[in-house]
């Protein structure tokens, strides 16, 4: 597998703004804002109790969501309380518990896209650019008489978001629809989109090159992170566990579409096993070239509800 460090990506050098490690400010307004519509009156609950060492994080978060004007105080009637929850890397995120305002917000039926459709797009691509928004709900905002309901109570006080936040019932909706009226000139061509998610694709790298730079012009308006781009067709065969690791790692984040992924990948689990030599069998080539192949064909992945 080839992956290109972002700093070797020309686009990413010339247009560096676009590719910031953190999200600075608040975003533009944009033709589509969130909408939280009720079927009920205020509610207010009263805040969970937390951990020392949590207070210190609620604080740090404040602070930081405040100073990018992503949040405000609040006298809002509406109160919901704060909670953590795990991060992949073992960090905490925290997020408000917006399970009783979900329950009497009227649903936003706007469709999320079919993975096994957006997968039949990528037929005979194999040069791809992942791309994540940085904080992307963040880069929506909230319609100003609905920013009062997302109020959160801490001890440090009340606070309520100006922006699109995590939890919130319909923010999957309202973002999918504004990712679909941002990236519509370019949707079945090279470019799926799933939420905050954007995929790339060509046939070549001298093709992958020119549509970057056309999905530039609308990404501008967004703040995003390159993970990687990665010629798939050009995998190489793992001569170190560290390598295997990384390959299922990749391979692992798409195991959902892949029909029996774990017993095709068991020969390459077991070297990540402790005391497990590295030697590489025909076994072993043989889950390799299969799971590459179903990384790389379309039609060998499989919906999964």
């Amino acid at each position: 597998m080839e992956v290109k460090p972002t700093d070797g990506i020309r686009v990413v050098r010339e247009f560096p703004d676009v590719f910031p490690d953190e999200l600075p400010c608040m975003p533009p307004d944009r033709d589509v804002e969130f909408l939280i519509e009720l079927l009920h009156a205020p509610i207010a609950k009263r805040q969970y109790r937390v951990a020392p060492k949590e207070q210190e994080l609620i604080k740090e978060n404040i602070d930081e969501l405040l100073g990018k004007g992503f949040i405000r105080p609040s006298s809002s009637p509406w109160a919901f309380p704060v909670l953590f929850v795990d991060k992949k890397d073992g960090s905490r995120r925290m997020c408000v518990d917006y399970r009783a305002l979900n329950d009497v917000t009227i649903k936003n039926k706007y469709p999320l896209p079919r993975i096994d459709d957006l997968f039949d797009q990528l037929q005979g691509a194999c040069v791809f650019s992942k791309i994540d928004l940085r904080s992307g709900y963040h880069q929506m905002k909230i319609r100003p008489s609905d920013i009062p309901k997302t109020a959160f109570i801490t001890r440090f006080g009340l606070y309520e978001y100006t922006v699109m936040s995590f939890g919130l019932t319909n923010a999957p909706a309202y973002f999918m629809n504004l990712m679909n009226k941002v990236f519509m000139e370019y949707l079945d061509k090279f470019v799926v989109v799933f939420i905050d998610d954007i995929l790339i694709y060509s046939k070549t790298e001298e093709e992958h090159e020119e549509h970057l730079r056309l999905s530039q012009k609308v990404e501008s308006w967004w703040i995003l992170a390159i993970s990687k781009i990665s010629s798939v067709m050009d995998w190489k065969v793992p001569e170190v566990v560290k390598e295997v690791r990384g390959f299922l790692g990749l391979a692992g984040y798409y195991r959902r579409f892949i029909e029996s992924f774990s017993r095709i990948a068991k020969p390459m689990t077991s070297l990540l096993e402790k005391g497990v030599p590295f030697i590489w069998t025909k076994e072993r080539q043989a889950a390799f070239d299969e799971l590459k192949k179903r990384l790389t064909t379309a039609r060998c992945l499989l919906y999964r509800t």
